[in-house]
């Protein structure tokens, strides 16, 4: 299943967290983890470099900041073009929450997503949210590069440095906060209008807050490489990284967007060497997932189809693994070009292979349901035990299945479940719709209509569909209760937002 996709830039106020919108884990669902911090660099003396991030809190609460960052998730979602592809949610996050398991003073759940953008970047915002270009995928060579990039933002968000740089702006700027966050949601439109209305906000001291970000950045580097060493990555991925992006700034007339947003000196490259240099050595390889994560990327979501080619070459003549993703790559783009039965060939070689695997199911069904063919797209499903998965993917995949073999009454039970147990995630949401539209089941279908407006950030129209969907039943019945009272919850969460508004 493929999605649509968000082009996003940031500028100056992302500087404090990295600069640089998916898990529907809840706060109650998470155990915060305390590891033993490992000290590095000169093993005869302790780290010197201060924690400066964790002691923030004076200017917002660790609920404040879920509840800002849920408000601006919503903005991003409004846009329909976040990647929401479920395969790749389910890796990204899956990847995160492995750092995040090793992390300490995690506060916040936390949350990753894919935007479609080439320039490399990544950064963190309110509540635990992490956001990934796509062009990562292209620009890191293995999966420990990957998980470098993710390691310094989840530090950015465990030390708190968003919140810290607020409470630094209140004590020494005139920063404005509602300004410069209405310019974040401006950049996802028109970058070029956002960096101009972001930077028109930014007042005081510009020494003080370069000289502020630098330290963040070097909090968020060596907090990271601990982390991604404890979660078994290979340490020597950051600095080999930020050397990638240090030569792609050396040979072209404009920097990589990541270097805009994530200042880089000499002494932070050197310091990253040396921490490296020093640290347990775990040659780590990368997992199938992040090969065939890359290759979907590369050939379902990027403009640069040379480069997707040329990747699948390399792969072809590689290991056992790769040459597998060059074949899931392969059997994707016969599908993207149409090429139906050219890709029932590739697909049953790959589940030859691997018939569990859900990266080859997903691409089968969709070339199933293209042809037609959605009751064999069901028994090949039911044959995987999809609906019994874990796995969103295969989840969403069977309900769509069914819907397509016109078996609305299963498809209605299975995405029930799912999005009461998944309520952050539009697909399940989107699906719901459809199929209480095609059974005549009006006021469900307003109800799930609701909840998709809700969570791309349009409260009152999620209202008014609420209000639709009780005035049709009869009065006092329990589904109109159950509609009236999350009007109820809607309009408090309408309330506490609008301190964001501005």
């Amino acid at each position: 299943m493929k999605s649509k996709l968000l082009a996003l830039t940031v500028s100056s106020l992302l500087l404090v967290t990295g600069g640089a919108i998916a898990s529907s884990a809840k706060i109650s669902d998470f155990h915060y983890l305390d590891d033993p911090s490992a000290t590095y660099g000169d093993r005869n003396k302790p780290d010197t470099l201060p924690e400066i991030g964790t002691t923030a809190g004076s200017a917002l609460s660790v609920a404040q900041e879920i509840n800002m960052g849920d408000f601006y998730v919503r903005q991003l979602n409004a846009a329909s073009v976040i990647i929401d592809d479920p395969i790749l949610v389910d890796y990204i996050n899956a990847l995160g929450h492995t750092l995040v398991s090793k992390a300490k003073s995690v506060k916040t759940p936390f949350h990753f997503y894919l935007v479609n953008n080439n320039e490399l970047n990544a950064y963190a915002f309110f509540g635990g949210n992490v956001v990934l270009h796509s062009g990562l995928f292209a620009a890191t060579d293995d999966e420990s590069q990957l998980a470098s990039v993710m390691a310094h933002e989840i530090s950015h968000v465990t030390q708190r440095h968003l919140a810290r740089a607020l409470e630094d702006q209140q004590q020494n700027s005139s920063l404005t906060w509602a300004g410069a966050f209405g310019a974040i949601l401006l950049a996802t439109a028109s970058p070029q209008a956002g960096m101009a209305a972001l930077t028109s906000t930014i007042a005081g001291s510009q020494q003080g807050k370069i000289s502020f970000t630098q330290a963040n950045e070097q909090e968020a580097d060596r907090i990271g490489i601990q982390l991604l060493g404890q979660a078994g990555f290979d340490v020597r991925a950051m600095p080999l990284f930020l050397q990638k992006l240090a030569d792609k700034s050396a040979y072209s007339i404009k920097p990589p967007e990541m270097l805009l947003t994530h200042p880089l000196p000499e002494s932070r490259l050197a310091d990253m060497r040396n921490r490296a240099n020093q640290m347990p050595v775990i040659s780590s390889a990368s997992s199938l997932d992040f090969m065939l994560a890359k290759v979907r990327v590369l050939t379902m979501y990027s403009d640069d189809q040379a480069a997707a080619a040329e990747y699948l070459h390399k792969l072809t003549s590689g290991t056992r693994a790769e040459a597998l993703a060059a074949d899931y790559g392969y059997a994707i783009q016969q599908y993207r070009d149409k090429k139906y039965n050219e890709a029932n060939v590739s697909i049953q070689k790959l589940l030859d292979r691997s018939p569990a695997n859900a990266w080859f199911l997903d691409i089968a069904t969709d070339n199933d349901i293209a042809q037609n063919k959605a009751q064999q797209a069901v028994e090949r499903l039911e044959k995987a035990q999809a609906a019994s998965s874990d796995k969103p993917v295969l989840l969403l995949n069977m309900a769509n299945a069914q819907i397509e073999a016109g078996q609305y009454t299963k498809a209605t039970l299975l995405l029930e479940k799912y999005t009461y147990s998944h309520p952050s995630e539009l697909n399940g949401w989107d699906m719901l719709r459809k199929v209480y539209a095609l059974q005549g089941n009006r006021s469900k279908e307003l109800a799930a209509w609701a909840e998709t407006k809700a969570l791309r950030g349009d409260l009152s129209q999620a209202i008014e569909l609420l209000t639709q969907a009780s005035a049709s039943l009869q009065k006092g019945c329990m589904e109109q209760e159950e509609y009236l009272a999350r009007i109820e919850q809607f309009k408090s969460l309408q309330e506490s937002f609008k301190k964001y508004k501005n």
